[in-house]
């Protein structure tokens, strides 16, 4: 009898809380259970989200009996180009296993959830650091043998488990490895606690698994006309959420000039916009900690059961700038510009720890929510608008000489965000980069001067602290232009 000339080998790599261990013991016992000889080693990540724990095993196909008292020499790490099954419980991980050579066209499937859960890189960056989701999945359209990729942290909040037992579900639904169902829903079984839970989110998962092979290749991203439509209707739901009808019209009207141009630039400054006359201030924080939804959101995250308690304390620190910013605008900017020249922007902010899922902390916090109505009279939305008109016009102005210049000038968008001194850095390197690049540019060519810009965005985007981008200006950035004492 012709026995295999390998192990199937297997590679998991899973954040912390996940159950990646149990996943692989689950695993081991299916496999010795059925007779195959079989290892598992694990190794720890440092967190949650600075690494993944990875399991690495190897499972002889043959099962004992027939190797005549033999036994297989099996690895106890795996190396790029040997794994047949690279498992990865959220999307990025994916990405990071087929950048390190784990995933291979004539060997490897890939099963991966689509979900994300962002990196600190990523939370970190001054603008909008998400690695692109769309970009791992057609990658691994193209270094995976085979791929099954779907949310299965949605499939496990759906069937009330852990998201290992929808991954363990996909692998024995994909047919990559020589256990049978049985035997897999045995394994869990004889884990005991939350065997009936696990049981659905692994039915769950197979199910899908199954129906995917071989699995159907991803429908081709969207065209740019389809893109700006979605992002349109998003933009125009997210602004009457913000504000009002009203608002989500002011947006129609300031997007509607760029619509019959080019389209990668309507998309972008249609993105952009829409993300900017959301600005983020204390009115909006409130109203979004104190919804319906997110308490409900994190009743699901710690697995709370109904009619059990769960306490939410929100941490706030709020300062000159955030209590100016719901001001009048000749009170509020008299406010600002009286601690820019004390330099007392930052000295007055006052931590608080406010129990939101108590009445008294609930109210208090929604109390600055039903301010919302307020707003368009507040200093900070005066602030914002000024400047987002300005942007539109330099947008409007260069797209009249060259797409590309119009785009990289939108694009300067992404380093406004956040408030307080977040929000007063982005600022400022904006108006660094508005002023040296685009209204005073040192050459009178659209391609170089595009590139110009492009160069002083991504130092800004780099370097939160502005030095790169007072490298590349030729001046330092200063976060607070000096007033005049009136």
């Amino acid at each position: 009898m012709n026995l295999p000339e390998r192990p199937i080998t297997v590679l998991i790599a899973a954040l912390g809380g996940e159950g990646g261990g149990v996943m692989a013991d689950w695993l081991m016992e299916a496999a010795t259970a059925s007779g195959y000889p079989a290892q598992a080693t694990s190794i720890p990540g440092v967190a949650q989200r600075t690494g993944a724990t990875t399991y690495y095993l190897e499972i002889f196909p043959a099962k004992k009996e027939q190797l005549n008292g033999k036994e297989p020499v099996l690895s106890l790490t795996p190396s790029p180009g040997n794994v047949d099954v690279m498992v990865a419980s959220e999307l990025v991980e994916a990405g990071r296993a087929m950048h390190n050579g784990f995933v291979s066209p004539g060997r490897t499937t890939l099963i991966a959830s689509t979900h994300r859960i962002y990196a600190t890189v990523e939370k970190m960056q001054m603008a909008d650091g998400r690695f692109d989701s769309a970009r791992v999945v057609e990658a691994a359209r193209h270094l995976a043998k085979a791929s099954v990729l779907f949310d299965m942290r949605s499939l496990a909040q759906e069937s009330g488990t852990v998201i290992n037992a929808v991954l363990f579900g996909a692998m024995a639904g994909s047919g990559v490895l020589p256990l049978s169902r049985e035997a897999c829903e045995r394994a869990i079984r004889g884990a005991g606690r939350g065997a009936e839970a696990s049981l659905r989110g692994f039915a769950a998962g197979y199910d899908i698994a199954a129906r995917a092979r071989p699995a159907p290749a991803e429908p081709a991203p969207p065209r740019r006309a389809t893109e700006l439509k979605e992002i349109l209707a998003l933009a125009v739901d997210r602004l009457k959420d913000y504000q009002d009808e009203r608002y989500a019209d002011l947006y129609q009207q300031r997007i509607k000039p760029f619509l019959g141009g080019d389209a990668k630039l309507a998309a972008t400054v249609a993105r952009h916009l829409a993300l900017w006359m959301a600005y983020e201030d204390i009115i909006r924080v409130a109203d979004l900690k104190t919804r319906a939804s997110r308490f409900e959101r994190v009743r699901r995250e710690v697995g709370a059961k109904d009619g059990e308690p769960v306490v939410v304390i929100d941490y706030l620190k709020p300062g000159i700038e955030e209590f100016a910013s719901v001001l009048p605008r000749f009170l509020g900017k008299r406010l600002v510009a009286w601690a820019e020249r004390r330099g007392r922007l930052d000295a007055y902010n006052v931590g608080m720890h406010i129990k939101t899922s108590s009445l008294f902390g609930y109210l208090l916090v929604r109390s600055l929510a039903w301010m919302k109505p307020w707003r368009p009279r507040s200093y900070r939305y005066g602030e914002e608008q000024q400047l987002i008109e300005r942007w539109l016009g330099l947008v409007a102005e260069a797209a009249r000489r060259d797409a590309g210049l119009a785009f990289e000038v939108a694009e300067c968008a992404r380093l406004i965000k956040g408030y307080g001194e977040t929000h007063r850095r982005g600022k400022a390197n904006f108006l660094a980069i508005v002023d040296a690049r685009v209204e005073n540019p040192d050459t009178a060519d659209p391609r170089a001067q595009a590139a110009a810009i492009r160069k002083a965005r991504e130092a800004a985007l780099a370097d939160p602290e502005g030095k790169a981008l007072g490298a590349t200006l030729g001046k330092p950035v200063v976060w607070l232009r000096p007033l005049a004492r009136s």
